[in-house]
């Protein structure tokens, strides 16, 4: 039986908007709906949503502003709405490749029961124009594989990337809250693949834009630092469950290990990031500020060298 998708689009800004719909409506694989949710824009998105008459294009309306400290809430009315077995949630400034669906359904069939798929990704400017692809996976790997590479060089990462069993994030409790959603994304997949795994498509089928208008680029600090301590504490809970197999086992006592370092790093990155924005002297306001958000001479050390690296 071919899968039914729900291609869900928490909606903002209408700079985009148009090429993200049309991205979804050149599917080659045409078993789907697209669930567009204004999360009350003072943008013309109406006109824009309005202007397509496709009978799989649902739009809903936000009477108030998620806003973007709480953008997983509209990632979570998004799948309130869908009526699909496997969910996308994707920006409304990224796109689709044509057979991105196909590639999931192909992939759905060949590791059917998982709760979460995962696409290989392009990195687009704001031209469209090609800019960078993601690093391959493996067909097939454990949560703990998968976290123990997030730690240890994947980089690029983004809530578009993914396709989830709705069922299954629904008895989940949704998408993971954090502030800023920064992680929300990393803590969801997980979830989702502590059971089964997650199972990778092999060729680029997802594009994500980089532009300064992302909640990645912009954002208050402080909002970043305590979701960042948020999830430091989920990984350090999940972490206490002994896997089975010994090669998961074994990447779990890599992981517990390297907690520490990855979180003071990702710390030290998030103020490097704000430093960058500002006079040297805001390395005092930081240094008076270190308890205040769990902050260590080494995660500000690491943060002056990011910065200063930054600046040359």
């Amino acid at each position: 039986m071919s899968p039914y998708f729900s291609i869900t689009v928490p909606a903002y800004k209408d700079t985009y908007l148009r090429e993200c719909i049309d991205s979804i409506l050149a599917q080659t694989y045409t078993d789907f709906e697209v669930i567009i949710v204004n999360d009350a824009s003072p943008c013309d998105l109406d006109s824009i949503v309005g202007s397509y008459s496709d009978p799989r294009i649902r739009y809903y309306k936000n009477d108030r502003n998620c806003g973007a400290v709480n953008v997983v809430d509209n990632w979570n009315k998004c799948l309130g709405y869908a009526k699909g077995e496997y969910l996308i949630c994707m920006g409304d400034d990224d796109k689709l490749m044509p057979d991105c669906l196909q590639e999931y359904a192909t992939l759905i069939e060949k590791h059917p029961g998982l709760g979460v798929y995962h696409a290989w990704t392009e990195i687009i400017d704001e031209h469209s124009e090609f800019c960078n692809v993601t690093a391959a996976r493996c067909e097939y790997e454990s949560v703990y594989s998968f976290i123990w590479h997030r730690w240890n060089g994947r980089v690029q990462q983004y809530v578009g990337d993914f396709l989830y069993d709705v069922k299954r994030l629904r008895d989940a409790g949704g998408f993971f809250f954090l502030p800023l959603a920064w992680g929300s994304d990393d803590i969801t997949a997980v979830t989702a693949a502590k059971k089964d795994g997650i199972a990778n498509t092999q060729k680029p089928c997802f594009c994500y834009r980089i532009n300064p208008d992302t909640i990645s680029s912009t954002g208050s600090v402080d909002w970043k630092l305590k979701a960042v301590a948020e999830e430091r504490r989920w990984y350090e809970a999940f972490l206490t469950d002994e896997p089975d197999g010994d090669l998961d086992r074994k990447f779990r006592m890599c992981l517990i290990r390297q907690l520490p370092h990855h979180f003071d790093k990702k710390l030290g990155l998030t103020v490097a990031a704000d430093l960058r924005c500002h006079s040297f002297l805001r390395l005092f306001w930081w240094l008076f500020r270190l308890k205040q958000y769990g902050l260590n001479m080494k995660s500000l050390a690491y943060a002056c060298v990011k910065s200063f690296m930054a600046r040359r």
